[in-house]
C-alpha cells in the first residue's frame, strides 16, 4: 500500500443516470402574470470540453463554443477554483465589458426568445426546480444565475452546495418536470448589475438579451439595494413587452427541529425551501432532510488520482479535494459511489482531514479504479 498526494482536477463530469427523485411537489399556479410576447428561436449549441489540472486547488477551465452560424468559431473561457470560486472570464475579444452574460459571447444570443428564471440557484433545490418547470411551460427554460456577490459585498466565502461540474447533471434530471427540456444555465457577474435600478435591469434583459419572459419567486428582489419586488417586476415586464410569471414559494413541509427547537435560518426565512436550509441540514448531517429539500440525493464530488490511498475495498481521499459542501463530520451508511459510472454501495466516514470510503462489496472496486485527474461522486442516502 502506497500513500501519495491526492491530486488534480479536470472538471469534465461524465454523468451517471440520475437517481430517482421523490414525487414532485404540488404545482402552484403563478400568482402574477403579464402579457406574453410570442416568438421562439432555437438554442445555440452548448458544449463542455475536457481540461486537465495539477492540484485540487487549481483552476479548471470551462470552454463553450458559442456561434458558428456566421462561419466564426468564437468561444469563451471561464475559470473557477476547485471549490467553485469565480476566476477570470474572457473570450477571444478579451470579454466585451458591457455585455451582461459572462459565459455567452459577443452577440449575447444564448437566451434569445427564451423564458428566464431569475435567482441565485446555489442548491438547485425543489423550489428552484419549480421555477424551471414554470419557465418550460412557455418556451425554452433558462436559469440566469448571479455570481460574484460574496466578493463584491464582502461576504465570507462558502463552498457551493452543488459542485460546478455537477450542475449540468442535476439540471438534466429536471427534464421530466420541464416538458422533456433540459434547462440551460447562464451567469451574470453581479458587479455589472449591482447599481442598476429595477427599470434599468429589466431594460437590459429586454434590449441586451432579447428574452421572451421571466419567472421569479414571490420573494424575489432585484435592482440596487434590492429595491424592486415581484409586483414591480411584473409591471416593468409589461412596459417592455415581456411575460412575467411570479410563482409561490415551495414551503418546507418537513419542519425539522433540533433539540426541540426549529433553527432560525435567516431573517428572510418564512418557512420556504431555501439554500440556507439545505446548508443548515448539511452542517448538522441530516441527510434525509437534505434529500427532501433537494428532491434528490446530495452528491459530494471529489477529485482523485491513481495516487489516492486505496487498500482492498477502502479509499481515502483528502478533504482538500472536495469540490462542494460535504455533510457534517461523521459516519454515513447506505451511500453510493460513482466513478463515471456506478461503482456500488459504500459507507463513508468524514473526519477533520480525510474522507474514508469503504465499499460494501470488495469485488465492485476494480484493481486500479482511478485514472489521473478523475472525479469521484458520493451520494448520501
Amino acid at each position: 500500500m502506497e500513500r501519495g498526494g491526492a491530486a488534480a482536477l479536470a472538471c469534465t463530469f461524465r454523468s451517471s443516470p440520475p437517481s430517482p427523485s421523490p414525487s414532485p411537489v404540488s404545482h402552484w399556479r403563478p400568482l402574477l402574470r403579464s402579457r406574453i410576447r410570442p416568438s421562439a428561436t432555437a438554442r445555440p449549441p452548448h458544449f463542455l470540453l475536457p481540461t486537465t489540472g495539477r492540484r485540487c486547488s487549481y483552476y479548471y477551465i470551462q470552454k463553450r463554443f458559442l456561434d458558428t452560424s456566421k462561419g466564426l468559431k468564437r468561444f469563451s473561457l471561464t475559470t473557477s477554483s476547485s471549490f467553485g470560486r469565480p476566476g477570470v472570464s474572457l473570450n477571444d475579444d478579451d470579454l466585451v465589458k458591457d455585455k451582461l452574460l459572462i459565459d455567452c459571447g459577443e452577440d449575447q444570443d444564448c437566451v434569445l426568445d427564451g423564458i428566464v428564471a431569475l435567482g441565485k440557484f446555489d442548491a438547485l433545490h425543489i423550489g428552484h426546480r419549480e421555477l424551471a418547470m414554470h419557465a418550460s411551460k412557455s418556451g425554452n427554460p433558462f436559469l440566469l444565475s448571479f455570481v460574484g456577490m460574496a466578493e463584491v459585498l464582502g461576504w465570507e466565502y462558502r463552498p457551493p452546495i452543488v459542485a460546478h461540474c455537477d450542475r449540468k447533471r442535476v439540471l438534466s434530471s429536471w427534464a421530466t418536470y420541464c416538458r422533456n427540456l433540459v434547462p440551460l444555465e447562464y451567469q451574470v457577474e453581479f458587479s455589472k448589475v449591482r447599481y442598476l435600478t429595477p427599470h434599468q435591469f429589466v431594460e437590459k434583459l429586454s434590449a441586451d438579451l432579447r428574452i421572451k419572459g421571466v419567472v421569479a419567486g414571490e420573494n424575489y428582489r432585484f435592482g440596487y439595494k434590492a429595491s424592486g419586488d415581484a409586483a414591480e417586476l411584473v409591471k416593468l415586464c409589461e412596459e417592455f413587452g415581456l411575460s412575467a410569471f411570479i410563482v409561490r414559494s415551495v414551503m418546507d413541509t418537513a419542519k425539522r427541529s433540533y433539540n426541540g427547537a426549529t433553527p432560525a435560518v435567516n431573517s428572510s426565512d418564512k418557512g420556504q425551501v431555501s439554500s440556507s436550509r439545505v446548508r443548515h441540514a448539511l452542517s448538522v448531517g441530516d441527510i434525509e432532510y437534505v434529500s427532501k429539500l433537494l428532491g434528490r440525493k446530495h452528491r459530494l464530488v471529489l477529485t482523485v488520482s491513481e495516487y489516492s490511498l486505496k487498500e482492498r475495498k477502502n479509499i481515502i481521499v483528502p478533504k482538500s479535494c472536495m469540490l462542494n459542501m460535504p455533510p457534517a463530520d461523521g459516519f454515513y451508511e447506505n451511500c453510493e459511489l460513482f466513478n463515471g459510472g456506478y461503482l456500488g454501495l459504500c459507507r463513508v466516514v468524514i473526519n477533520t482531514e480525510t474522507i474514508d470510503i469503504e465499499m460494501k462489496d470488495e469485488s465492485s472496486l476494480p484493481p486500479n479504479p482511478f485514472q489521473e485527474d478523475q472525479l469521484l461522486g458520493i451520494e448520501f442516502g
